[in-house]
């Protein structure tokens, strides 16, 4: 794809702390030979949209038999009632939310920023990179990035429509007597 680290080119986030790991990773990804400062670097370009945050019961689901090892997350890190106890985690991520980071401290775990994770793993060894769920509402009309001839590329595709009555939508393209169905 032409142009497509386009975005890389040009810094567009106006956070100066995000510019400063911005530099920070570039350099790292320049100078070492591991894909992990290349990906995180990429990660940190990334729009909000594309950095989805991730649930303290996912991460510590993503962590069992991974002592030892920190979690990284270029997004932030949110809390989650459901689970009833945080077991100890050593996270890395862009931001906590204030009870997030409380129990993850409480259990006896560790927060950590990007900086101090390039100063204790420049080359990310002994890192776990992760990401949380991308789960928007706008996705779901969105379809699958297959061929537009391929008869399952709109198959539980969300329509724009207004409403789901009788009324609405259900000639052409809905009904095979019409011309076709999808």
């Amino acid at each position: 794809r032409v142009g497509h680290k386009s975005s890389i080119k040009v810094v567009k986030t106006k956070n100066p702390y995000n510019r400063l790991l911005i530099k920070l990773y570039k350099f790292l990804s320049r100078r070492t030979d591991s894909k992990f400062c290349g990906t995180v670097l990429k990660r940190l370009h990334m729009s909000k949209v594309n950095q989805p945050p991730i649930g303290l019961n996912r991460l510590a689901k993503y962590m069992t038999k991974k002592e030892g090892k920190t979690a990284v997350i270029v997004g932030k890190v949110t809390d989650d009632v459901r689970m009833l106890e945080c077991p100890k985690l050593s996270v890395c991520a862009l931001g906590f939310t204030e009870n997030a980071r409380s129990r993850i401290l409480a259990a006896g775990g560790e927060c950590l920023t990007f900086d101090q994770l390039a100063l204790r793993a420049p080359k990310g060894s002994n890192c776990v990179l992760l990401r949380g769920p991308k789960s928007r509402d706008a996705q779901a009309h969105f379809g699958h990035s297959t061929s537009v001839s391929n008869p399952h590329t709109h198959d539980g595709v969300k329509p724009y429509v207004r409403s789901n009555g009788r009324k609405f939508e259900r000639a052409r393209g809905r009904r095979r007597s019409r011309g076709f169905k999808i």
